[in-house]
């Protein structure tokens, strides 16, 4: 995992393999986007204190969707001190350990790299962990500073699949709805559930007009991110 700053001294990104994760540092504590694989817990701590900062200082912990490449460190840090959870209502069930997230509806050429993709990935599930709330479309989370964090729903790609949004800094988090592919292009997330919600959640997220885009999968965008973005999203 490689530790990148996006913003300076203010947003990090926890680059895994599979499954991007992120740390926002506001005054009053910092704020950990979705967690990597199960077992990223010890490496996000590390990257933390490699800053001068403490795992105790995370304050919340923002799950964007329920597969175990986003969760699998959920329960790990939200043990770590005074932390609250928050998952879209949609998923929360699955992170809990309680339901399962439907399967993807796999178009042809996605079945082939949906077998490569797996079959790098643990067998094992992510261990279940808590949700202290239930977000619904519109809630606002507080990072401190006089910053927030608005839940916008994305459906599609799960259920619950929720996109978080900082309308000051403008940042946006788009979990696994929107990717960057190796070569740099924007598509709309892969895997998905409903397919046919993709379009007009990755259309919601390009009208926030965002300077700064955080996937799940592929490298952030931090230059020309709004036109970009725009210039992806489906018609």
């Amino acid at each position: 995992m490689d530790l990148v700053e996006l913003l300076p001294e203010r947003l990090y990104q926890f680059a895994f393999p599979v499954g991007h994760a992120y740390l926002w540092r506001g005054p009053d504590g910092l704020t950990i986007v979705d967690t990597g694989l199960p077992g990223s817990a010890p490496l996000i701590a590390a990257a933390i204190e490699s800053l001068g900062l403490d795992r105790r200082d995370v304050r919340n912990l923002l799950l964007t969707h329920a597969h175990p490449d986003h969760t699998g460190a959920a329960a790990d840090i939200a043990a770590w001190g005074d932390v609250t959870v928050h998952a879209h209502a949609g998923d929360a069930e699955a992170v809990r350990g309680r339901a399962a997230v439907p399967p993807p509806v796999l178009d042809g050429w996605e079945r082939d790299l949906y077998e490569q993709v797996h079959a790098t990935l643990p067998d094992a599930p992510a261990p279940p962990a808590r949700v202290d709330r239930e977000l619904r479309d519109g809630d606002v989370v507080d990072l401190g500073g006089g910053v927030t964090a608005t839940a916008v729903e994305v459906p599609g790609h799960t259920p619950g699949s929720v996109a978080f949004h900082l309308p000051g800094p403008g940042v946006l988090f788009t979990g696994d709805t929107i990717a960057r592919a190796p070569d740099g292009t924007v598509i709309p997330g892969v895997f998905n559930a409903d397919p046919g919600r993709v379009a007009e959640s990755f259309r919601r997220q390009a009208a926030l007009r965002p300077a700064t885009v955080c996937f799940g999968h592929g490298a952030p965008l931090t230059d020309q991110a709004a036109r970009l973005l725009t210039d992806a999203a489906p018609r």
